[in-house]
């Protein structure tokens, strides 16, 4: 796996960069801006983006608005984002403009190495990854949302769907019965009047399709 590191912070670059290596993950670039990102990617063509949200110059949401512009330039390479912060509009427009290869953690968060290279290869395979934390903030919403209709546990459920588990890993999770699960799974797909599917990825881009229309 060829990845491209987008990171302000040369610490961070350098850390980045020897983890990955580590993990037999061939890093083709590490840039320090937004501007840097996308022409390092129209010129490796990576497997992967790993992108800080925040970098030069303003410091504010440059990183995922060029994690947006590959993904329309560039729709196979995947997209990981690893940031200190979620920024909500842009991170549901990313979450929703396709289907697989995307992904959204927290760097105070990402608490074992091998998890989050387990991360990494999920995404360049086509996987999604999400912290359950990122899924929390986006589910927040004004109004009479359908969100609203769920009941404490089935959006306990809906964050672990987010953060890619199947149902049987939503099982060891919560510590319930298979059946248990596949009924929070179907309540929470006909709450949001979404059709139920066995692809967990499909799932967990359908809820965060419907959660970007009813961004006001």
């Amino acid at each position: 796996m060829r990845v491209v590191i987008a990171e302000d912070s040369v610490l961070l670059r350098a850390g980045l960069t020897t983890l990955l290596a580590g993990g037999d993950i061939e890093v083709a670039e590490v840039v320090p801006d937004a501007e840097e990102l996308l022409r390092a990617v129209e010129e490796h063509r990576p497997d992967l983006a790993l992108i800080d949200v925040r970098m030069p110059p303003t410091y504010t949401d440059e990183g995922i608005r060029a994690a947006l512009v590959i993904r329309h330039q560039h729709p196979t390479v995947a997209i990981l984002v690893l940031s200190q912060y979620v920024e909500e509009r842009y991170a549901t427009d990313l979450l929703s403009a396709q289907t697989s290869g995307v992904g959204y953690l927290l760097k105070d968060r990402v608490a074992h190495v091998p998890d989050f290279l387990a991360a990494l290869h999920r995404v360049a395979a086509g996987g999604t990854v999400l912290d359950p934390e990122v899924v929390a903030q986006l589910l927040v919403r004004r109004g009479h949302d359908p969100i609203d209709r769920l009941t404490p546990r089935e959006l306990m459920v809906l964050r672990l769907m987010a953060d890619g588990r199947s149902n049987s890993g939503i099982v060891d999770a919560l510590s319930v019965s298979h059946s248990a699960v596949e009924k929070y799974v179907g309540n929470i797909l006909a709450k949001l009047d979404l059709p139920p599917t066995d692809t967990d990825n499909r799932r967990v881009l359908a809820v965060l399709k419907f959660l970007a229309t009813r961004t006001a």
